[in-house]
């Protein structure tokens, strides 16, 4: 069997690192913050009803859940951390009661000395796990249960009123009894971030938020582990680096290099020519995304205005930030599902019977699904949707996975319904031996993955415990988005390569193995990083935090990659052709380094994610690393495929050229002069005083961020200005206005001739 030990180390990789994140499921069940049956004050009287929390929790998830502020540090950064928020609240309530007992009027008041001795108090009650396994009810003393009352009014009236700090309009949620069943929901949060493990000294949340006032600090653990990640990083680098050195793959000889572009000539199957419309689809979607990601960065600023105008009554920032999420991944899962539709012909060479109608089928699903769940979303979080349909219909609450359980499960259909068009359309290259047999088979299991583990999402139900979903959660998220769909990249760019005569077959089999391997060795447990702090056992933070730093390792060698995609455009003047698909994936060769690699592993040791977790740091990664990285390629294999479908045709290259240098300008300057400063002043906050003041309004609201959250301004102009021109550039591909009407690519060359080829002329 050929490649017999590369096979062995996939599967072993895959049999292991799934043996531990899927037997950490019932763990990770069990050891959940308990969800009691009441909570209960002074003689036994009712303060909260369990139910009332799991009614709380749906409230919070039908008005946009993570996307409105953020809870356990998961969610929207303009709004408070409800946690964190409600903490810092209940302990100064509970100290001004106390205050008041002892007739010193607020506890701001109190001499030093009082002060000192009443947080000790408090840090001990706090931290007292009051919860009876036998009764299922959580005890509380009257100062907690009237601290209850205070806030839930309190927070009662930011979503009844609004709040234009938080983004929170007037009238989100005006229904008391629900706007309570919410508070009982946060209240459950803060007590699970702040009650001890039974037998333990550390929180169900491993002390997370900080908040040196209840006593919430970094554990021991967070120090260690974090110290043996960087350790291992470097201990991983090393030895990339000695393998590396050590190998010698068979490169394509300079005379061996086709003369002429192997795909000129070639006439695209009618499943192919089908696949065009998903990109102008995507194209369409893309810019939509970024005007939508510009409103929702803007409402930072002015709250629920748009330059005075009071657009949050109609597109809350709730909605915004939703659809600009959700149409991140559809249109990037869009591109790279066409990609594959595409790839499956050219591979087999053959077309399979009925496929042109499949691919459009699978077209107008999609379009359904996205257009379905959008409305669905709008709907919920407007509260028009009546008892539980916001569920299956409208907003799951949950941070990429938005859309309602309905949706999810139609385009989880919908990926089987794409699965099986790539098999019938690989089936007959499966069949015959040929020396890219392995890579088709990677490329199989690569596509196989996409459909089954989009699966996790349903893992969970509208009454799962939150830190059992969040563990499910970041299955769909890291492995679906971050890990399995960059296994299938990574085939796909290969096989590209490959078909085009530029990479030896051997060479790109080999690389594929290893770095797929490689990958998956450090990403499938890495999966844990994102659960340190969401009511999880320690040992969760152990495992993330190791594997999660050798994710990073292949990472270091890409600058490799870079100069050799650099090199390919070079190899033959008709590869010239296909210098801007191949540029894209230089920068997202680029953008995995500096997007996943740096600012990745800048917030993934525990102690570092510690006070980073829920601040800006985070979309520094979030949009480096999706966009930079896999919107990169999704605009690489799209223009690819569109150059590949029409190869005589010849461009206009400088919109594309324009797009280019915008697209990646524009990122980098939405980072580093706007989302980074904001980032780093935040965890500087919270290093010093506490998670609940790095997300204040106070904090968020001075001066110098306001002036560091409106520098996003140029970074999303240059940004979106590059995204336009790309659509405006696609859309041309199909009227005519993006081809140079006076000539055509000629075999072997890249000059334009002189013939008229406005008869091939579309995309």
């Amino acid at each position: 069997m050929p490649y017999r030990a590369h096979w062995i180390a996939l599967f072993i990789v895959l049999a292991g690192s799934f043996a531990i994140l899927g037997g950490y499921a019932p763990r990770i069940r069990s050891s959940a913050p308990p969800l009691p049956e009441r909570v209960i004050g002074p003689g036994g009287t009712t303060v909260i009803e369990g139910s009332a929390i799991l009614r709380g929790q749906n409230v919070w998830q039908s008005i946009g859940g993570q996307e409105v502020g953020s809870v356990w540090g998961h969610g929207a950064y303009v709004a408070p951390d409800w946690t964190a928020d409600w903490l810092h609240r209940e302990a100064n309530a509970i100290l001004d009661t106390w205050a008041r007992a002892e007739g010193g009027g607020r506890y701001a008041a109190l001499s030093p000395e009082r002060q000192a001795a009443l947080r000790e108090r408090l840090r001990t009650t706090l931290h007292e796990n009051t919860y009876s396994e036998d009764a299922r009810t959580i005890r509380v003393g009257p100062e907690r249960a009237a601290a209850f009352e205070e806030l839930a009014r309190h927070y009662a009236s930011v979503f009844r009123d609004g709040v234009d700090a938080y983004a929170i309009p007037a009238g989100a949620l005006t229904d008391p009894a629900r706007a309570r069943d919410m508070a009982a929901f946060f209240w459950w949060t803060a007590w699970a971030a702040v009650t001890d493990r039974p037998g333990e000294q550390v929180t169900y949340t491993q002390n997370w938020p900080h908040d040196p006032l209840v006593g919430n600090r970094p554990t021991g653990q967070a120090v260690v582990w974090s110290v043996i990640s960087f350790v291992l990083l470097l201990a991983g680098i090393g030895a990339l680096a000695w393998y590396h050195g050590s190998r010698k793959e068979p490169e394509v000889a300079a005379d061996e290099l086709p003369l002429r572009d192997p795909l000129f000539g070639l006439n695209p199957t009618p499943s192919q020519r089908a696949t065009v419309k998903y990109f102008w689809v995507a194209a369409a979607l893309l810019v939509v995304q970024i005007a939508l990601g510009a409103l929702t960065a803007h409402y930072g600023v002015e709250g629920s205005k748009l330059y005075g105008f009071p657009l949050a009554e109609i597109l809350p920032y709730s909605v915004t930030r939703t659809w600009h999420t959700q149409l991140g991944i559809f249109w990037i899962a869009t591109a790279w599902l066409a990609t594959g539709l595409y790839m499956g012909p050219a591979v087999s060479g053959t077309e399979a019977p009925g496929q042109r109608l499949g691919v459009n089928l699978l077209f107008v699903s999609l379009l359904v699904i996205v257009i379905g769940s959008l409305a669905g979303q709008w709907l919920s979080v407007m509260q028009r949707l009546p008892g539980e349909s916001w569920y299956w219909f409208g907003h799951q609450g949950y941070e990429y996975v938005d859309l309602g359980r309905f949706w999810q499960i139609f385009l989880f259909v919908g990926l089987f319904l794409w699965l099986g068009l790539m098999l019938r359309a690989l089936w007959p290259a499966l069949r015959r031996p040929s020396a890219t047999r392995p890579l088709l088979l990677l490329f199989v299991l690569s596509s196989l993955a996409i459909a089954l583990f989009y699966g996790a999402g349903l893992m969970y139900g509208r009454t799962t415990n939150l830190a059992v979903v969040e563990y499910w959660r970041w299955w769909v998220v890291h492995l679906w988005v971050e890990g399995f769909f960059e296994v299938f990249a990574t085939v796909v760019i290969a096989f590209l390569f490959v078909r085009l005569g530029l990479l030896h077959p051997e060479k790109a089999t080999r690389a594929t193995f290893f770095s797929t391997t490689v990958f998956l060795a450090g990403g499938i447990v890495g999966t844990f990083h994102h659960n340190y702090f969401a009511g999880t056992p320690s040992s969760v933070m152990a495992l993330g935090a190791t594997f999660s730093a050798l994710e990073v390792v292949p990472l270091t060698l890409v600058g490799l990659e870079v100069w050799q995609n650099i090199r390919l455009t070079r190899a033959r003047t008709w590869v010239s052709a296909y210098r801007w698909p191949i540029y894209f994936f230089v920068s997202v060769a680029f953008w995995n380094l500096v997007g996943a690699g740096l600012f990745g592993f800048f917030i993934n040791p525990p102690l570092a994610l510690y006070y980073m977790q829920g601040l800006n740091t985070t979309p520094v990664h979030g949009h480096a690393a999706l966009f930079g990285v896999y919107g990169m390629l999704g605009i690489g294999l799209m223009l690819f495929c569109l150059r590949a479908l029409r190869p005589g045709a010849a461009w206009k290259e400088r919109p594309i050229a324009w797009s280019f240098w915008l697209i990646n300008v524009g990122l980098a300057m939405m980072v580093m002069i706007s989302v980074l400063p904001v980032g780093i002043l935040q965890t500087w906050a919270a290093v010093e005083t506490g998670t609940w003041w790095a997300r204040s309004a106070e904090f968020m609201q001075t001066p110098l961020m306001n002036t560091l959250r409106w520098l996003r301004v140029p970074g999303d102009t240059v940004f979106a200005a590059g995204a336009v021109v790309l659509g405006w550039f696609v859309l041309g591909l199909a009227t005519g206005w993006s081809l140079r009407r006076t000539g055509h690519v000629a075999e072997g060359a890249t000059d334009v001739t002189e013939e008229d080829a406005r008869a091939g002329g579309r995309a």
